[in-house]
């Protein structure tokens, strides 16, 4: 049987332990063949950023005396663009992740593993990207199995849809406390931000950004509620951002080119 070629990226940094989870649970699998092409330093929250008027450097990195993958000087996106020209073939799923917090609600328009997996499926590859609602160090093996576990229902019994990713949010509970599973929308959970103003040794002042979640107007079928419930969230996102509910009311607008 032929090996499925699994691409492993994130925003953490090709150090951080959440793609490494993903790393050691894949590469145990004879089913898959593993390489990663993540950002040398951490990237979160850089969106869907490339690099166009600077060069990106490429380092391969290594453990314990063997390769374990390219290290890349960029942003998430850079990553996976430089998929071809690192290896030579289109993977046949990239897996991006794990992010160390969630990314629901309006989180997703910045998160480099989103974009990541963005990035994937605009050029025509299979894309997950794999959160944990946690900001300290959390314990990956459950996130990291139940990746392994969506990319056999993948290849074995699915397909995803064309320009369709799957965002997917575990809760930060112990395995046996996790409700479930919930198919699940884009919810209005949103950051709201504040900064904290300071000054250096210089007295120049600078901004620390802070903030919390707000309160969401809808939590039926929302990401944000379902992993707060306890359960874990997947939500399909498309990169098509028109909103097609909306253009039979634009088409009535009149507008004219000369008044």
């Amino acid at each position: 049987m032929d090996k499925k070629l699994i691409l492993l990226t994130n925003d953490d940094g090709i150090e951080a332990n959440g793609i490494h989870a993903l790393y050691k649970t894949f590469v145990e699998d004879e089913s898959f063949e593993i390489k990663i092409i993540a950002p040398e330093f951490e990237r979160s929250a850089v969106g869907h950023a490339i690099t166009v008027f600077d060069p990106i450097w490429v380092k391969k990195e290594y453990r314990d005396g063997e390769f374990y993958g390219f290290g890349v000087n960029g942003t998430p996106a850079d990553c996976v663009k430089l998929y071809h020209e690192l290896l030579g073939v289109k993977p046949d799923l990239l897996v991006s992740g794990i992010n160390r917090g969630a990314n629901v609600g309006e989180n997703i328009i910045y998160s480099g593993t989103v974009s990541a997996a963005t990035e994937g499926i605009s050029n025509g590859i299979p894309s997950i990207a794999i959160s944990i609602d946690s900001y300290t160090e959390p314990d990956y093996d459950f996130s990291a199995r139940f990746a392994k576990y969506i990319a056999h229902m993948i290849f074995d019994d699915s397909y995803l849809p064309k320009k369709t990713l799957l965002n997917i949010n575990i809760p930060d509970l112990p395995e046996e406390k996790i409700k479930g599973v919930r198919i699940t929308t884009q919810s209005d959970a949103k950051f709201k931000e504040y900064f904290l103003k300071r000054s250096d040794p210089r007295g120049r002042d600078y901004y620390w950004m802070d903030g919390e979640f707000l309160e969401i107007s809808k939590c039926d079928d929302g990401d944000y509620c379902a992993i707060k419930n306890g359960y874990i969230s997947i939500t399909p996102i498309q990169y098509d951002m028109t909103d097609y509910s909306k253009i039979q009311y634009f088409k009535k607008w009149d507008i004219k080119i000369n008044d």
